[in-house]
């Protein structure tokens, strides 16, 4: 009975970080036309490269964007494109950038 109870809950656990790997990617396809398929681009030529950033970076720049506290050039049209996340949706976009290397 144990076994079958961990084996539940590794595979909730796997199915939960696949749902949220796949709304990222839905999340970022928003996101992929200035920085590129997989973060590689200076957004506009102005921004950071986000390619090779860890998660806790890019909940903390877009959790910045979205209250105003966090960015440059791009401060004003970052805050419009992260107002409509959630700190799910945030998560999700950051877990999915992430793994960008």
């Amino acid at each position: 009975m144990q076994t079958l109870t961990k084996i539940l809950v590794v595979s909730s656990i796997l199915g939960l970080t696949t749902l949220m790997a796949s709304e990222g990617e839905t999340l970022y396809k928003a996101c992929a036309s200035c920085h590129g398929q997989n973060g590689e681009k200076a957004a506009l030529g102005k921004s950071q490269i986000i390619k090779g950033w860890d998660k806790e970076k890019i909940v903390t720049s877009l959790k910045g964007y979205k209250d105003g506290s966090y960015g440059g050039a791009m401060k004003g049209v970052m805050k419009g494109q992260v107002s409509r996340l959630d700190d799910q949706k945030i998560d999700a976009l950051a877990t999915y950038i992430a793994t960008f290397k």
